[in-house]
């Protein structure tokens, strides 16, 4: 079981202007036997803001995996990338590429999600598209990895046997 923190990164949600449904959305997802939501907070769209809190989060050492919702578009206000890529030690490419590959068949729109992945110590940090759906149509495709990739991070696991591996 890993430790989970939530964060919904936008500006109307932070003044309570607005429901937090993708952040609700990433709970709901999540299978209770899996993981324990640790941290949940709602920041407005500030680079700096979002940086600081994923360092904190991560540093702490009280959350396995990040999970940011919003601000991974092309709108002014969309500086979540930036804050990650400022913090993470590691990239993880290819979680944010397979989101948008197979987001794409759900909408052609995923091609200008910036959404990025990777590790900061020993934490997994994954950014979300700032909608419901869009939430629970990427974590339906990451979902499986989500826990080998916090072992692999914790030094628990050192080999990689895809699930229908292990055949001589």
């Amino acid at each position: 079981m890993f430790k989970l923190g939530i964060i919904t990164i936008s500006d109307r949600s932070s003044k309570g202007e607005r429901p937090d449904k993708s952040g609700q959305a990433i709970r709901e997802s999540f299978p209770a036997s899996d993981c324990q939501v640790a941290k949940y907070e709602v920041i407005p769209d500030e680079k700096d803001i979002i940086a600081g809190r994923l360092a904190q989060w991560a540093d702490g050492g009280e959350v396995d995996v990040i999970i940011t919702t919003g601000g991974t578009g092309l709108g002014p206000r969309d500086v979540t990338p930036e804050a990650t890529l400022s913090v993470i030690d590691k990239e993880v490419p290819g979680i944010a590429e397979m989101m948008r590959a197979k987001s794409f068949s759900a909408t052609p729109y995923s091609l200008l999600s910036r959404a990025v992945a990777g590790t900061r110590k020993k934490c997994l940090i994954i950014n979300l598209p700032g909608s419901p759906r869009a939430v629970r149509e990427c974590l339906e495709i990451i979902l499986p990895v989500i826990a080998h990739a916090v072992a692999v991070i914790k030094g628990e696991i050192t080999e990689h046997i895809a699930p229908e591996a292990g055949r001589d």
